[in-house]
């Protein structure tokens, strides 16, 4: 069996349709399907149940995905090794500033037993990227929030997070179960700087373009943020679980898209660690 065809198919049994796996590997649908097609003549089984809603893993296929599983990642282990062999590997995270927590421990542990012998270095950005320096070469994979400009980035979601209205504890709106947004339209909205991500930018206004809001104080952090909040009042939406300071709190916003945190990369990357970091990240919050 080559790994490519189990690398092919272990992605079709974890989207669980044909199309979606091609898009994630970048290929289309046809190749994809002659592929696990083959790999199920070289097998002599079926390994999976095509419908018009998907694909499902059969008894033979549920333990082929154990096992494959279990060889590439052995596999990515090896190259790692062989890397090192070369020199101390080096793995660059990029994140958000004040994000660096949304790693987690479980990814950093699990990382840290597959890869005990590669050094990780984060580097914060503020909020004009959200792909954290991918571009420009300054990451090598990035922990971040969706939606950008994903042209040239590969994206996998690791979760999607309710977003909420922060407030000041004594604001009139601070003891609501939840909002809408249009109940804090005439409320002043933080901004973001020029030449932030138009994508980015209109979500963090509340889904709303440029000016369609009053203008609040230019932000870059989530802290700068919090304490336009805190300080002038101005409308502030974050997703659940940033930690609030003393004075405010969250108030969930019910037609508001939910935040999702990705990791991504630079589409055609084909360091074996940054496939295995973003393998691993994908399992630890499954």
């Amino acid at each position: 069996m080559e790994l490519r065809l189990l690398r092919y198919f272990v992605t079709v049994a974890e989207e669980r349709h044909f199309g979606r796996a091609a898009a994630r590997l970048h290929m289309t649908q046809p190749p994809l399907s002659r592929a696990i097609q083959q790999l199920e003549n070289d097998l002599g089984v079926v390994l999976l149940l095509r419908s018009a809603a998907g694909v499902e893993p059969t008894e033979a296929g549920t333990t082929l995905y154990a096992e494959a599983r279990a060889l590439l990642d052995q596999a990515d282990r090896a190259r790692a090794r062989v890397t090192a062999a070369a020199g101390p590997a080096t793995l660059t995270v990029g994140t958000l500033a004040d994000g660096a927590g949304e790693a987690g421990t479980r990814l950093a542990a699990a990382f840290r037993r597959r890869h005990p012998e590669v050094s990780i270095r984060f580097r914060e950005a503020d909020f004009t990227d959200p792909t954290t320096g991918l571009r420009a070469g300054l990451a090598d994979v990035a922990l971040t929030r969706s939606p950008f400009d994903e042209t040239g980035i590969s994206v996998r979601v690791l979760r999607s997070d309710p977003v909420g209205l922060v407030l000041r504890t004594g604001d009139p709106l601070a003891g609501r179960a939840s909002l809408r947004l249009a109940e804090v339209a005439d409320r002043p909205w933080f901004q973001l700087p020029e030449g932030t991500d138009p994508l980015w930018r209109e979500y963090w206004n509340g889904a709303a373009p440029l000016g369609a809001r009053p203008a609040g104080p230019v932000v870059r952090t989530v802290s700068e943020c919090l304490q336009a909040v805190l300080w002038n009042g101005s409308a502030g939406i974050a997703p659940l679980g940033h930690t609030l300071p003393d004075g405010l709190t969250w108030v969930p916003l019910t037609d508001m898209p939910p935040s999702r945190l990705v990791v991504a990369w630079v589409t055609g990357q084909e360091n074996p660690l940054i496939r295995s970091f973003a393998r691993i990240a994908v399992e630890s919050h499954r």
